[in-house]
Formats: structure tokens, sequence, C-alpha cells
């Protein structure tokens, strides 16, 4: 099994690919745990900045951008981690999606998560992130992931959990619906299996 990691972030080191590799480790444990042979590769959109602009205004991705399109739409489980910019995900994370094919992500697991300086952005999981890979009929996992900077190093209180415990909760979905989907599975069969695997996930 494959899983790919798109990290948004801008600088190194970055608090977003912090973010995603630790998502990819705990999706990644989850699933060789159950006996399965796990692949991770993180695709750093930075090192693509230059080359996703230049796909939108000639409509052709140079070789180093085309391999990560084909990594990311040939995944069997995608992360997605952006830092917040104006109150949403970043340009340069908006317009690497801009790029793939608008079927290509029909029906794959897809985590989302952001980062960013304060708690108060933790929204833009659900009115930016996804509401896009809705649009782009993905099978978003249940549990979104926010890490505002006061999170690295918290273990949460008895009202909230912490980032690790999100992490795990929102890894521990994804391993799921990557199981739960044949390697041979149609785009066609995606969408008629994506209600029955999310029905399916149960967890306290």
């Amino acid at each position: 099994m494959r899983l790919v990691a798109v990290s948004a972030g801008l600088s190194t080191p970055s608090s977003t690919r912090l973010l995603a590799d630790r998502l990819a480790e705990a999706a990644r444990g989850d699933l060789a745990a159950q006996g399965h042979e796990v692949q991770v590769d993180v695709i750093e959109l930075r090192e693509l900045a230059v080359a996703v602009a230049n796909n939108l205004v000639t409509g052709f991705p140079a070789p180093q951008l085309a391999a990560a399109i084909d990594a990311v739409t040939g995944a069997h489980g995608l992360i997605a981690v952006t830092p917040v910019f104006t109150a949403s995900y970043s340009g340069l994370f908006k317009s690497f999606f801009d790029l793939i094919d608008p079927d290509a992500l029909t029906g794959k697991p897809v985590l989302v998560a952001a980062t960013g300086g304060t708690a108060r952005h933790s929204l833009v999981l659900e009115h930016a992130l996804r509401p896009l890979f809705a649009y782009l009929r993905a099978a978003v996992v249940p549990t979104a992931v926010y890490a505002a900077s006061e999170d690295w190093g918290s273990g949460g209180d008895e009202y909230t959990e912490g980032l690790p415990a999100r992490i795990r909760r929102a890894a521990t979905e994804l391993a799921a619906l990557v199981a739960a989907r044949p390697a041979d599975e149609t785009p066609d069969d995606d969408v008629a299996a994506l209600e029955r695997q999310l029905s399916d996930l149960r967890f306290d």
C-alpha cells in the first residue's frame, strides 16, 4: 500500500511538514499492525512552486510536478496538510490541487489537516478543506486535524483531546478506509462504496 502526504508548508523546518510526517507515520503504523506493507511518500509543494505556476500558465507540467501528481492520484490514501493564510488554505495548496483531474480523487481516502498560529483558524478544516475534497468526491475521514502553535507539546485537558490523540484518531480512520478499499476498485465502484465505507467506521 502507498500513502502520500502533501505538505504545503513554506519554511524549513515547517510545522506543516511536521504534522504531515506525524499523521503519515501514525497511519503507516496502524496499517502495518494489520499486516500491510506500507510505503509513505511526502510531497513538499514549496519545491514545486515554480513548476505549479508554470503549469497554470502553459498547461504542461514539468517532470517533477507530473511525478507528484501521479503519486497523489495513484496513492491508496492521501494526507493533505496546509498552513492557514487569510483564513483559508494557502494559494500554493489550492493551485496544486487545481492541476489534478477532477475525477482522479473519486473515492480516495483523504485525511485533511492544517496548521496555524492560533486556534481561532481551526474552522478552516470545515469551511475550506473538507468542501474542496468533497467537491473532488474523495472519501474524507471524519476527523480533521488542526494544530495551532500552542498545540505542540500539549496533551489536552478534561474537555479537549490533545494533538497526539487527534493525530491517532484521524490516522486510525484513514487506515480503516484504506484497508477497506479493494486495490482493484474502479472509480465507479468507489462512488458506490464510499457511503458504505464511511458508515462502517465506528470509533469510541
